[in-house]
């Protein structure tokens, strides 16, 4: 059903599989030199590969890799969620049942980048890697040691369903602080890991729709400046041991069998990498992608390009074993390409310590660490330090102590996780944090209580008291009539009964029931609507996510039976109900907000709801009741403070304009509340920054299948326009000043200075951050980059000097006329501020290097390396590697300042199903012709050949453009 589901697997189907496996206590292997810990790295690998078999090598290319008793080799295990902290903690009991183990669930990936603060995430990444380890004592076969994290997708669409799992849509700030999560996972021991942990997801993966089939188009400039920039850093810093290759598809070819594995990201570093597949992405080749005819083919293929394990068939090994045998004997793949794999594989097992007789340095790590007093209170100070004070006018923040507060909305009083978190071992709520700070508190959720009445017979929908199958019974509304309605936005409601407060579900996927804790699951069945008809009537709608995949197809819209029973039906057999509103929220909440001297309101997303993993979003919005909630309470008490908790940009335009405070979190994890607390008080003055733009309207964004930020003009490095919140924005309590900028070149650097100091009367932290702008370039150059950046903690009046390094390479650009990084001689601004839009202090530097010669287009040149582009698409040359452009009616491509020297022919690597024609002009699309190219069929898109013809007239430097006819791919071309 669901490719992330299925790899999400039950404590009982794991326990089982190592059973069968044979992962039990494991024999005495003997005084084999892999188990000397003083021997070289590669020696001990080595040796241990050299006493496998084939069929145990190729065993272990499956996730769950086979214990080998005869070696006293364990079962191995790949892939444990550890987004913010270790996630899917389910374990057995002594009785065989499952049980959920709770560990410390910190603030959501995004908010940890928003504390600017890779010190303090290196603590939590330090953290979650000691939990891994408690974790996998307590049960090996259900927590392995190599952890799916960090998320380093670049956050350049908000829309993406995934927002909450990246850093940032900066490539600099998610590589810093990817790198500080996962050093802190790793240990700082120099050859030991604490855990293992994997990149996700390698490349250019930022949507949801059709994840598996749609490409990404990465021009190469964004690929080298942009999307390959996020995964470097902590590759080449070793903090992380591999990548994750993502479902989706870069230049027309499947991630799963991309080249850069092997070719880019293991030349980033000299550590062996291993680099694994995303759940069910091996079968993708042949079934949704159809890039592979048969299994063996796509195993062979994606083995070869670099993945080391198939995360696929659950804990059946089976199907890939059979694949990869398969691949052997066509001779598609060798023993060497699954030496390979293994030795990548065991590589990282050995720095685990696996194989040491002690277990290595961390070996001796209990389950006594997992949610730790200490990481308790680290989380408490990291959901703290994430938040972004986005408003604060009339000094209406920090709230004293003594005054009456009201604390009203759909989130005060309750913390939710998403599909990423581990379960909380325990729960204060921003309704719990402010009690214990105010002198007295009310609150109220904010929402309508209603019962469902059938119109035809007069009965109401009714829940147990128990929990169970909903039915019409009743003949009045009481408490089990009732349910409590939350507005998520766009008509998406979730029932939560009152009879017992579990939220109305399909979980039996026949009948509704109330037995649901949260919305959860892959399908989220807590999800409905309520459609109101020209009658004035309303039809109960379910809305859980398989409805949009056409599972049921229309069949989604509640009927009741003679007996009462629920099912599910056609809209124009569905019952009608009449809607009685019970109680009304906002009116509840008003009323609580008139008696209170602040209200705090507190409004946001639910993560299974509002986009995640395979849903984006279509919108920004605040929900519309929630919105209608904010504007009553305000009007009620003009001191309105608005928390708003979720995982993405939001076009809060009316809040902005009209709500005196407005403080922003993700969701936090347990500490939430006392977080919140501490920055709504005063403890700690908030100093978190927006990692991301906030745009006014969803309408500013082009489509979010569209990677080329450059062209687009997408995110703070490109766009134009006038943001809600820019890149980089929070306030504080406090004020700072900066003076004195110096900028001074010291060999292949320049340092840059600053004095800041703290102009207010409370402590506070200044996130100090370096943009650079480059005047002159033969490229668009970005409005702003950011280049380095530095929180620092000052007291009141105190100074200190932020000094920051920015590398003459850092401003390097991909050069596409000679495929190499390069300097260009330029002026650029050095911009120092507290925000990408609020530059305090300002200066230049004088960057010496070269400037970018003319094309020359008599040397052989990749089509891909155009410098322009309209009505083209990106694909891949071959199977295996490299890029083409594929052209169609009007489509072209062009290369700027070309050094043309009256060519007299040109050539063209062409590949076509049916015949066309490129036109070569000069100027412009529709400027001179000086050549016209014929394609013939070359039998297929991977069928290639040279295509020729006679130029006239091409001399001096000009804009060449290469038009297109028909359905034709370009790979190079030579004017000779």
């Amino acid at each position: 059903m669901s490719r992330r589901r299925s790899a999400m697997l039950s404590a009982s189907a794991a326990l089982a599989l190592a059973l069968s496996l044979g992962a039990g206590p494991v024999r005495a292997a003997g005084d084999y030199p892999f188990r000397n810990p003083s021997l070289p790295l590669a020696q001990r690998v080595d040796d241990l590969l050299g006493r496998l078999t084939l069929d145990e090598k190729v065993s272990m290319l499956h996730q769950y890799a086979p214990a080998i008793d005869r070696l006293g080799v364990g079962m191995f295990k790949s892939g444990t969620e550890a987004l913010h902290g270790v996630a899917w903690s389910t374990d057995i009991d002594n009785n065989g049942a499952v049980v959920t183990a709770t560990g410390t669930v910190f603030p959501q990936a995004l908010g940890l980048a928003s504390t600017w603060d890779p010190a303090l995430i290196k603590r939590v990444g330090s953290a979650v890697g000691d939990e891994a380890r408690g974790f996998h004592a307590q049960n090996p076969r259900v927590w392995g040691l190599n952890l799916w994290a960090p998320v380093v997708n670049l956050l350049r669409d908000p829309r993406w369903g995934r927002n909450e799992e990246g850093y940032s849509e900066d490539p600099l700030l998610t590589g810093a602080i990817s790198t500080a999560y996962g050093s802190g996972m790793e240990g700082d021991d120099p050859d030991h890991l604490k855990s293992a942990p994997t990149l996700k997801h390698y490349l250019a993966n930022n949507n949801e729709i059709s994840r598996d089939v749609t490409s990404s188009e990465l021009p190469p400039r964004v690929k080298h400046e942009y999307d390959e920039a996020a995964f470097k850093p902590a590759i080449s810093a070793d903090a992380a041991t591999g990548v994750m290759a993502s479902y989706n598809l870069v230049n027309g070819r499947p991630n799963t069998v991309s080249p850069d594995l092997n070719d880019v990201v293991r030349s980033w570093t000299n550590r062996t990498l291993f680099n694994v597949s995303d759940a069910w992405a091996p079968n993708n080749l042949v079934q949704s992608e159809k890039y592979y005819a048969t299994q063996a083919e796509a195993d062979a293929a994606l083995i070869k390009a670099g993945l080391d394990s198939m995360t696929v068939d659950d804990t059946n090994g089976g199907p890939t074993v059979a694949a990869v045998k398969e691949a052997l004997s066509k001779g598609l793949l060798t023993q060497a390409d699954v030496d390979d794999a293994v030795r990548h594989q065991l590589s990282i097992r050995f720095r685990l310590g696996e194989f040491d007789p002690d277990g290595g340095p961390y070996g001796k790590i209990t389950k006594d660490v997992v949610n730790s007093p200490a990481n308790q209170k680290l989380n408490r100070e990291t959901a703290a330090k994430a938040m972004v004070l986005l408003k604060n006018s009339g000094g209406a923040l920090p709230l004293k102590p003594g005054k009456k507060v009201a604390v009203v909305g759909p989130l005060a009083d309750v913390l939710y996780t998403d599909w990423y978190s581990g379960a909380l071992p325990y729960k204060v709520t921003p309704l719990a944090g402010i009690r214990e700070r105010a002198k007295a508190v009310s609150s109220s959720e904010g929402v309508d209580r209603i019962a469902l009445k059938d119109v035809a017979t007069g009965r109401y929908i009714s829940a147990p008291a128990t929990g169970g199958d909903l039915k019409e019974s009743a003949a009045t509304a009481g408490a089990t009539e009732q349910f409590d309605a939350f507005d998520w936005g766009q008509g998406v409601l979730t029932l939560r009964s009152a009879a017992n407060g579990k939220y109305v579900s399909r979980a039996n996927w026949s009948t509704l029931a109330n037995t649901a804790d949260q919305p959860s699951g892959w399908f989220v069945q807590e999800q409905f609507k309520l459609e109101q008809q020209t009658d004035g009537t309303f039809l109960l709608r379910y809305a859980g996510y398989e409805t949009s995949e056409s599972w049921f197809g229309p069949n989604a819209y509640v009927k009741a039976e003679a007996d009462g029973s629920l099912s599910l039906t056609t809209a124009d057999q569905a019952t009608h109900y009449a809607k009685e509103v019970v109680s009304r929220g906002v009116d509840d909440a008003v009323a609580k907000a008139k008696d209170a001297d602040v209200a705090v309101v507190v409004v946001g997303s639910m993560p299974f709801i509002n986009g995640r993993e395979a849903h984006d979003r279509t919108d920004m919005n605040l929900a519309e009741g929630q919105e209608a909630l904010v504007k009553a309470v305000k009007k009620a008490n003009p001191n309105t403070v608005v928390v708003l908790q979720n995982s993405y940009p939001t076009t809060i335009n009316w809040e902005q304009a009209n709500v005196p405070a407005i403080l922003w979190t993700t969701h936090a994890g347990a500490e939430t509340g006392h977080g919140l607390a501490d920055v709504l008080y005063g403890d700690v003055n908030p100093a978190g920054r927006l990692t991301q733009t906030w745009y006014r309207s969803a309408a500013e964004l082009p489509d979010i299948l569209d990677y080329d930020i450059v062209k687009k003009d997408r995110t703070y490095l490109y766009y134009r326009g006038r943001p809600l919140y820019p890149f980089g924005y929070g306030l504080s309590y406090t004020s700072f000043a900066y003076q004195g900028l110096k900028a001074v070149q010291k060999g292949d650097a320049y340092e840059v200075s600053v004095k800041v100091t703290n102009t207010g009367s409370r402590a506070g932290d200044e996130v100090v951050q370096l943009y650079t702008h480059q005047h002159r370039s033969r490229v668009k150059q970005p409005v702003k980059q950011l280049r380095a950046f530095e929180r620092v903690s000052l007291a009141p009046g105190q100074t200190k000097t932020v000094t920051m390094t920015v590398k003459k390479a850092d401003l390097a650009l991909w050069d596409v006329t000679r495929n190499k990084w390069t300097v260009e001689n330029a002026t650029h601004d050095i911009l120092v501020g507290s925000s990408s839009e609020a530059v305090r202090q300002r200066s230049t530097i004088n960057v010496r290097d070269e400037d970018i010669p003319h094309r020359d287009l008599s040397k052989t040149t990749r089509a891909i390396d155009f410098d322009d582009y309209s009505g083209v698409h990106l694909v891949d040359e071959t199977k295996v590697r490299g890029d083409a452009v594929a052209g169609a009616d009007g489509g072209w491509i062009a290369f700027r300042d070309v050094q043309l020297r009256k060519p007299a022919k040109v050539t063209v690597g062409v590949a076509a199903e049916a015949a066309g024609k490129i036109e070569v002009r000069l100027g412009s699309p529709n400027g001179t012709k000086v050549a016209t190219i014929p394609v013939a069929a070359t039998g297929g898109v991977y069928q290639w050949a040279a295509a020729t013809a006679p130029v006239s007239g091409a001399n001096g430097v000009k804009d060449v453009y290469v038009v297109f006819t028909g359905d034709v791919r370009v790979k190079d071309l030579t004017l000779s």
